[in-house]
């Protein structure tokens, strides 16, 4: 990503769909069918594409956190119920 940023004004329609410009779709491996997380900010809406990229950065990033021992024992509780 530039670190210099640019702004470019779209429009919503009245499904709330927004149409990303190319050169941003290029940039950041938009394709067609790409899915995308939508959190709100105090600045607004941010849009984070989920691609192949985005999805191979977070490999190992929950490592040493204890998730699979939580994720377990939430199975075991479940099937105690």
């Amino acid at each position: 990503m530039n670190a210099t940023s640019t702004t470019e004004t779209v429009q919503f329609t009245t499904k709330g769909q927004v149409v990303i410009p190319a050169k941003l779709r290029k940039e950041f491996g938009i394709e067609d069918g790409t899915k995308a997380s939508v959190t709100k900010t105090p600045e607004g809406i941010l849009l984070r594409p989920i691609t192949r990229s985005y999805i191979k950065s977070l490999r190992g990033s929950l490592k040493g956190c204890g998730v699979m021992k939580s994720m377990m024992a939430d199975r075991k509780h479940e099937r105690a119920l």
